[in-house]
């Protein structure tokens, strides 16, 4: 496998070069200055909207800026946002990346703010382009994982495929990260029995905990009338099938977005806010899971769904491992691995782990998703609020 080295040691399977925008006024001209590259992939845009100050959004783009599978970065600020244009750019300079700002106020408004940045960006197209990838070990990979738009096969193909794919990437030394407190509630005590330490157990009861007081604050847990059209009937029996996409390894301990993992092992991460809600629901979406799974390094996302879903990612590829055999006969364009086949009877979850095994491993060497093919490059950030410092990491 092949990767692009970066300054801290990790490795991206990507180049991608970001436009982030630093508040939502400066967001349609970082949209224009990307427009030349939107059907190639090779400048994705990302951004905080707000312009109240938060620790957690500057955070994500410190981790997203740097992630491995970017290679260069343009801000784009309004001028007047909360976020400190100069400190992050100076986070990201340290890592040896190309990267500048523009002021709009300053530069003088929005069509020269557009030429500029993309006269800066074909610059920096030069260098990346202009880079050769090294050698990419099992070890220096980090694979996410998530469900989306879930039925009633999903906890019975895709998920526990994906989990048969994770035993075997840890086999190998990867990283492997899993999430959906919310979605877990009732199996904490199983995974607590497979954690690494009694620290790690006490973390995991803990955030599902957390996840569950948090879900009743709000008047609505994880559970959505599209699961139940889809044949799930509990929580229980979304919480058993989420949790199957975890395998059957050890877990090392509970992270937070933006947390840096590597060395190997399995984590939980935790998406819930701290505290007593204050920003609204958890996650709002699919999307903005996907970014807290890539803030903390994973350069390959895994994607279960039943009903489907065609999302992607910014910054990594999503692999989509569709467990409904009519959903992926519908919609086979979106979807990467076929795990509707265990429910037909003509593949086993053995065969579905090794697929998406032999689908990352094509990533690392340039095979593109579906998703990456269609120009998916979906992307939510919003606020919230965390403890850092408390986890077992």
């Amino acid at each position: 496998m092949k990767g692009y080295l970066r300054s801290d040691g990790r490795k991206g399977i990507r180049n991608v070069h970001l436009v982030v925008y630093l508040v939502e006024c400066a967001h349609h001209v970082a949209d224009r200055i990307q427009r030349p590259w939107e059907e190639t992939g090779e400048v994705n845009v990302v951004g905080f909207s707000g312009c109240y100050p938060n620790v957690y959004g500057v955070r994500m783009l410190k981790a997203l800026c740097t992630h491995p599978n970017v290679g260069a970065v343009l801000l784009v600020s309004l001028g007047c946002e909360s976020i400190d244009h100069a400190e992050l750019q100076e986070h990201v300079e340290a890592t040896g990346r190309p990267v500048s700002t523009i002021v709009i106020q300053e530069i003088g408004g929005t069509e020269t703010a557009i030429k500029e940045g993309r006269a800066r960006i074909e610059k920096n197209l030069e260098t990346l382009n202009a880079q050769t990838p090294v050698d990419l070990d099992w070890s220096e990979l980090c694979v996410g994982t998530i469900c989306g738009g879930s039925d009633g096969t999903s906890g019975i193909a895709a998920n526990p495929g994906i989990g048969r794919a994770f035993d075997r990437l840890l086999d190998r030394g990867a990283t492997c990260v899993f999430e959906e407190t919310g979605e877990l509630i009732g199996c904490e005590h199983i995974m607590a029995d497979r954690a690494e330490t009694p620290e790690a157990a006490e973390q995991i009861i803990a955030a599902v905990a957390k996840a569950g007081h948090y879900s009743s604050a709000m008047g609505h847990g994880s559970f959505s009338p599209g699961n139940a059209d889809g044949g799930l009937t509990t929580i229980e029996e979304k919480s058993l099938g989420a949790y199957a996409k975890s395998g059957a390894s050890k877990i090392r301990g509970v992270i937070k977005p933006t947390e840096i993992l590597g060395g190997g092992g399995l984590w939980l991460m935790d998406v819930v806010p701290d505290g007593e809600p204050k920003f609204g629901f958890a996650n709002i979406n699919d999307n903005s899971e996907i970014m807290e799974l890539i803030s903390s390094g994973a350069q390959v996302i895994l994607f279960s769904t039943g009903r489907g879903s065609v999302v992607g990612s910014v910054i990594s590829p999503v692999v989509k491992v569709c467990a409904n055999p009519e959903t992926y006969d519908r919609m086979s364009g979106d979807m990467d691995i076929n795990a509707g086949r265990v429910v037909t009877g003509t593949a086993d979850l053995d065969t579905i782990g090794d697929e998406i095994v032999d689908l990352i491993e094509g990533l690392a060497n340039g095979r593109k998703t579906k998703s990456e093919g269609l120009g998916h490059q979906e992307f939510v950030l919003g606020y919230k609020t965390f403890e850092y410092g408390k986890t077992n990491c």
